[in-house]
């Protein structure tokens, strides 16, 4: 991977991660997709439900590479009698790990507002209870940072039920090349497939297929690849994130190579050409079974797509948390990639 490739692939990291995506509010990352596309010469589209499509130019065996730019979040559920706010979680949001994790409210009619998700009386020299366990339905809300007293005080900001929230991302890069941020998954991949159009665009890589992208939305709902995808697509691979932890081999310097996940495996051929291609390419990788995954790519055999389909990312760690990654991880999957395709 050529340096250009790769510094344009960390900036558009760094790109999208300053748009918030939460899932159900992708405008703005999809404007950002459009614009970031046309500018290297493509002629991208969007889908009715959302998301972005763009055919990248080859010829014959269609490939499509999907990724997801929704993201986990919030929506404004209760405003409380204290002017604080009770949210629904958008996606897998955790409670857990979200508490004093900075964030936006995106109003529908009146701006947005900055707050912070905290726990009810949240001072552990008042609260005697402060180590209580976290939930959305009970003592986690979010503090906005303005003055209000009651609840007159928020709705005259123009905030009501059911405006989304935005959690801060937190990207920063290491000097040792680890990437921290929420929302890796799957920005990350996102950024991987823009350096792959990138490529394209300047002549370092030439395509022995045709080949789309579509970055997804509603992803994180269950949905996201179940539309957008052309007639004559033989093979669909979701770009998304490799899983590490406990009984997995994958790191996050690796890409992974999914063969089964909670939904069932992967098509058998495809899985097999994409290992083959590691090995011959002498790239980090794993193949691992994933226990609690769903992707893009079956939501799309769940709409009824005819199409072989795979799964592949760079390895995650702390996945729908502070994630981590490496800069090592997104340049082994870019390399399949280019090699695939």
């Amino acid at each position: 991977m050529n340096t250009q490739i790769k510094d344009y692939m960390l900036e558009q990291l760094k790109n999208l991660m300053a748009i918030p995506s939460p899932t159900g509010y992708t405008a703005e990352v999809q404007k950002y997709l459009l614009d970031t596309l046309k500018e290297l010469g493509f002629e991208p589209y969007t889908i009715n439900k959302g998301g972005v499509v763009c055919c990248l130019g080859g010829e014959e065996n269609p490939i499509m590479l999907a990724s997801h730019v929704d993201t986990l979040g919030a929506m404004v559920r209760i405003i409380k009698s204290n002017g604080a706010l009770m949210v629904s979680p958008l996606g897998g949001l955790n409670p857990n790990n979200v508490e004093t994790e900075t964030v936006t409210v995106i109003t529908r009619f009146n701006g947005k507002y900055e707050g912070t998700f905290q726990i009810e009386n949240a001072s552990s020299h008042v609260n005697k209870n402060v180590n209580a366990e976290r939930t959305f339905d009970g003592n986690l809300e979010v503090l906005l940072d303005e003055i209000v007293k009651n609840s007159n005080d928020t709705k005259k900001l123009g905030i009501s039920n059911g405006d989304f929230i935005a959690v801060n991302p937190r990207l920063t890069i290491t000097e040792k090349g680890f990437i921290k941020s929420r929302f890796l998954d799957d920005k990350a991949s996102a950024a991987v497939l823009l350096a792959i159009a990138k490529a394209v665009s300047c002549g370092e890589l030439k395509l022995s297929r045709k080949v789309y992208i579509n970055f997804t939305v509603y992803e994180e709902v269950g949905h996201g690849g179940a539309a957008g995808i052309p007639s004559d697509v033989l093979d669909m691979i979701s770009v998304d994130m490799g899983c590490v932890g406990t009984g997995l081999e994958c790191d996050e310097t690796m890409v992974s190579i999914c063969a089964k996940d909670s939904g069932g495996p992967y098509n058998y051929e495809l899985t097999t050409q994409m290992i083959e291609i590691a090995k011959n390419n002498n790239l980090d990788y794993a193949v691992d079974v994933y226990p609690m995954y769903g992707s893009d790519v079956e939501a799309s055999l769940k709409a009824g797509h005819n199409v072989r389909h795979g799964l592949i990312g760079p390895g995650v760690y702390a996945s729908h948390g502070y994630e981590r990654s490496h800069i090592k991880g997104l340049e082994n999957t870019y390399k399949l990639i280019y090699n695939l395709i």
